[in-house]
């Protein structure tokens, strides 16, 4: 079994990939495999809806410029997908709205390429506004028809400067909580 994470955030080694990380424990300890995908900081285009995805059928998008079908094709490997993004004027960035958009499309128009899939949001705050953030990456889970992990509270951790996170035991103890759902609900899956 495998778990990939996308890491929005333009920031390597920042909060939101610290959390990322912190999910990745129960899962690792657990024998799931695991894999961290930095997008944030990266060139990527948003879905320009020429829907070619769609006419093509093969699991790509057409723009050919960018990570992202590479991206996609280990998401449609995966058994279970983490997004991870900090809070940009209260959504996520704009590399994790692209990812969302593009790879949503081509599995959509393929037939539903993530249908069952495990997925779970975690979201870095500084404030305010991260609710609307899990809200984005939730949704995405949800047309996509993918089994949500929750926690004990929201998915999220707040802090300002790198590993500022590490200060909010609620937040990181959830992170936790979730690598332990998400590996539960991986192994029951594994033996429907």
């Amino acid at each position: 079994m495998k778990v990939v994470a996308i890491n929005g955030s333009p920031r390597k080694g920042g909060n939101t990939e610290i959390m990322i990380r912190k999910v990745f424990e129960p899962l690792e300890k657990a024998g799931i495999e695991t894999e961290l995908i930095q997008v944030g900081g990266k060139s990527i285009r948003g879905c320009t809806a020429c829907r070619k995805c769609g006419e093509m059928q093969n699991q790509t998008c057409i723009q050919k410029d960018d990570p992202v079908n590479e991206i996609a094709a280990k998401v449609f490997a995966a058994d279970g997908i983490i997004l991870g993004s900090p809070t940009y004027f209260t959504d996520v960035t704009s590399e994790m709205k692209a990812i969302i958009d593009r790879v949503g499309y081509i599995a959509y128009t393929g037939g539903g390429l993530l249908r069952h899939k495990v997925g779970a949001a975690v979201v870095a705050v500084r404030r305010g506004g991260a609710i609307h953030v899990f809200d984005t990456m939730n949704h995405f889970f949800q047309i996509s028809q993918m089994f949500i992990v929750g926690s004990t509270y929201w998915n999220m951790c707040y802090g300002m400067h790198k590993g500022d996170v590490n200060q909010d035991e609620e937040g990181m103890a959830n992170m936790v909580d979730i690598g332990e759902s998400m590996a539960l609900l991986l192994g029951k899956l594994e033996n429907v």
